[in-house]
């Protein structure tokens, strides 16, 4: 007997039982539109497609085009939304090869037609996928969030009797504020006319100083919008942001979304927010409101760009040049271009607010809509600019300090009514020098950058090139002594507390031991805080409020009518010099984006509110913040950046990674010297499309499209670090003219696919439209 046929014995009734193979139950196809084109939670951009799948007959109601699905692909389950769904004679590949899908997470349409058709064109215009876009803009399943309500079904309008009540609420809001906003813009008419028309329009808001003018802006700007059919969707900068637009659509009658008091129970309101940083449940809450057609207004932060509003819409964004509002995944999609796209494709209106005017909304054709000066000059503070030259004037031996006497007298006497907030622009302990004579800022001789006090050295260093400044002398008075200048959040609290006695302190800033503080009282005390951490000011008595001035209950009188005319008796903002040394295309318009939010807090002139910038600075930004006009710092932005050829006046982009990667897919997209987009033409001070003749303008000049590329820091993720020895890694801008932005989104697109797809090695990554070009 051979090995092959021995056989192990066994007793009887111990052999193991032989079980039948059973065959696998058939799986019949759905009679009509078997094949389903589901995009897949996949983010490779090689990768970027649909994929065809089997619709099981048993699932042909529930696999409607718009729900998450469970697939099979390459070895793995993967989660997916159906995309769309077509005959079997449509399907890309070989009926042998096709799968059933897996199973039907839920048969809630969480992606609906139009936002399908948005998805598709952002992720063309950012050049990314679908997937891409999928991942940030549809938050993660909870499933007892669609057990728990009967939402209503979709719809483009209101009906009901409680949509009548709602009507009547949004139109005594439209009437209320609408008379504030008719006696206080230039082109209040012609605004309003955008938000009740039917078309696209866009428009561009500079808003009034006061406390929360912004916000009551734009709840009338939604009013409106409501009141005409369209669905209104805010984009704000962050939380803080959208709390007070919250607050303010409920002092005016709103409710938010919340769980309901009747006796079915589920939640009902007039808005929702929706943002990435809720609970799961809460946005998936929310999100479903919006995506039945429940709920058509949604405040929010960047995540809120992506919400699933359906037909005509407001979409609105606060402060377009917030560094808050550029997606940090790929594709790396901005708030403000979402918006505008989302706008055109459903033929509402884009409206981009705040205090600021960004050069982009400058250089657009936008509907400019800016307060009357006569009005500006009422609400406004009374702003000054108490530089060097202005103290010298008034014969203030104290300028170049850092808060003149000048500036304490005026503090001081508004300490007496009320609060004071000093701005300041950096956090952390850390210290400069100045001529202890003179006080003009101690710089370095030989780059002029500031200088830094460093222990165990017996001259001052430059914090610019490291050089040490022996025999530093003043270039003013020729004084050879300096002094220390503590710049900063407690570096400022301990330098101000000998000029302020016994006034409490309160620091706000993220990086102080108390973080920041959200209300104070509207007592005396003196607020330090940094941009955005500025706490607002609530009219509390004595039982509302902390031993430290900050607010720890809320009393009897925070009505919301007090709550909105509650400000600052002054506003100081320290450090102007800092804004001659920011980094950054937009850091002037970014500086005084964050001043203007600053003095808007501070109570009219009517009222006594004050306002000091305390510094040298630029004069045009110094112009605008103290006259309130934000269009002349950006106009000077438009035409110095048309001069240079940067944006807006022509399309950018960023391409970084290892140099032989970004090498490549530079001379992949044909911007490199040898390509068809090599060259930019930059002619009168607007920029024409590449290879085409000027418009008639002074000079033509063909610059090089792309800049650089320049060496970068290793990226912060260690999975994306590189051997020291090894790395590499670069950055290049470029430039083409604004007719082909859409074209080299899906080049750059292409390249990258091409080199994920081949796994060549190297880091290879872009993005359109950046804020920053270094």
């Amino acid at each position: 007997m051979t090995s092959q046929d021995a056989e192990q014995l066994a007793l009887d009734g111990l052999a193991p039982r032989k079980r039948r193979r059973r065959a696998p139950a058939e799986r019949r196809p759905a009679p009509h539109d078997p094949i389903a084109q589901v995009v897949l939670d996949v983010q490779a951009t090689h990768l970027g497609r649909t994929f065809d799948y089997l619709i099981e007959d048993k699932d042909d109601e529930a696999a409607k085009p718009g729900v998450q699905v469970r697939v099979r692909f390459g070895g793995q389950r993967l989660n997916g939304v159906i995309w769309n769904r077509v005959p079997m004679e449509s399907a890309t590949a070989p009926r042998s090869s096709l799968r059933f899908l897996e199973r039907v997470l839920s048969p809630v349409v969480v992606v609906g037609g139009e936002m399908r058709r948005d998805i598709a064109d952002i992720a063309d215009w950012y050049g990314g996928t679908r997937a891409n876009i999928l991942r940030v803009a549809v938050p993660p399943r909870v499933a007892r969030v669609e057990k728990e309500q009967a939402f209503a079904g979709r719809s483009d309008g209101f009906v009901g009797s409680g949509a009548n009540r709602l009507m009547d609420r949004l139109a005594a809001i439209a009437s209320a504020e609408g008379r504030r906003v008719d006696a206080s813009y230039d082109q209040a008419a012609a605004w309003r006319n955008a938000l009740e028309g039917r078309g696209f329009a866009q428009v561009v808001v500079d808003c009034l100083p006061g406390p929360l003018i912004w916000a009551r802006d734009l709840a009338w700007a939604v009013a409106e919008a409501m009141g005409a059919g369209k669905a209104a969707v805010a984009v704000l900068p962050d939380m803080r942001h959208v709390e007070d637009v919250a607050e303010v659509l409920c002092a005016m009658g709103l409710r938010r979304f919340a769980p309901s008091d009747a006796r079915h129970g589920g939640w009902q309101g007039d808005f929702v927010t929706l943002g990435a940083a809720l609970p799961p449940d809460e946005r998936y809450r929310a999100y479903l409101a919006v995506s039945s057609g429940q709920v058509r207004c949604v405040l929010g932060t960047r995540a809120a760009m992506y919400a699933p509003v359906t037909g005509p819409a407001l979409f609105a964004i606060v402060d377009d040049v917030a560094y808050q509002n550029a997606d940090g995944f790929m594709p790396y999609a901005q708030a403000r271009g979402v918006l505008r796209l989302r706008a055109r494709n459903h033929g509402g209106v884009f409206m981009a607010i705040g205090h600021a005017r960004s050069p982009i909304s400058e250089a657009s054709d936008a509907l400019k809509v800016h307060a009357l000066p006569a009005v500006t000059k009422d609400r406004s503070p009374w702003i000054r600019w108490l530089n060097r030259e202005a103290l010298n004037a008034i014969h203030d031996t104290t300028a170049g300090t850092r808060v003149p006497h000048t500036a304490v007298r005026v503090l001081s006497k508004a300490l007496e009514t009320g609060p004071i907030l000093l701005s300041i622009p950096a956090d952390g302990v850390s210290e400069t020098l100045s001529c202890a004579k003179c006080h003009r800022q101690a710089r370095c001789p030989k780059c002029t950058g500031p200088l830094e006090a460093v222990r165990g050295w017996n001259a001052a260093r430059c914090r610019w090139c490291g050089a040490a400044a022996v025999h530093w002398l003043c270039p003013d008075c020729r004084c050879d002594r300096m002094r220390v200048v503590r710049v900063g959040a407690a570096g400022t609290a301990a330098e101000l507390q000998g000029l302020f006695r016994g006034v409490p302190i309160i620091v706000s800033s993220p990086n102080q031991p108390r973080g920041v503080i959200e209300e104070i009282a509207d007592r005396p005390a003196l607020v330090i805080a940094t941009p955005g951490a500025e706490p607002r000011v609530r009219p509390v008595t004595g039982d509302g409020e902390a031993s430290d001035g900050s607010v720890s209950m809320r009393s009897a009188d925070d009505s919301p009518a007090a709550r909105l005319q509650a400000g600052y008796q002054a506003v100081a903002i320290l450090d102007a010099w800092t804004s001659l040394y920011a980094l950054g295309v937009d850091a002037l318009t970014d500086t005084l984006t964050a001043w203007m939010r600053a003095v808007a807090l501070c109570r009219p002139r009517t009222a006594g509110g004050q306002a000091l910038l305390l510094g040298e600075t630029d004069p045009v930004l110094a112009e605008a913040l103290c006259g309130w006009n934000a269009p002349v710092l950006a106009a000077r932005e438009v035409a110095d950046r048309r001069e240079a050829g940067l944006p807006p006046a022509v399309a950018a982009a960023c391409v970084w990674g290892r140099r032989d990667a970004v090498m490549w897919a530079l001379g992949q997209a044909g911007v490199l010297l040898d390509g068809d987009w090599g060259m930019v033409r930059v002619s009168g001070g607007a920029v024409a499309p590449n290879g085409s003749g000027d418009d008639g303008g002074a000079a033509d000049m063909d610059q090089p499209a792309v800049l650089g590329p320049v060496p970068i820091p290793q990226p912060a993720t260690i999975n994306a670090r590189e051997l020291e020895e090894t790395a590499d890694r670069v950055k290049a801008v470029v430039r083409v003219a604004l007719d082909r932005r859409a074209e080299l989104a899906l080049r750059l697109r292409s390249a990258v696919a091409k080199h994920v797809a081949t796994r060549t090695p190297g880091e290879l990554r872009f993005q359109l439209d950046p804020k920053d070009l270094i």
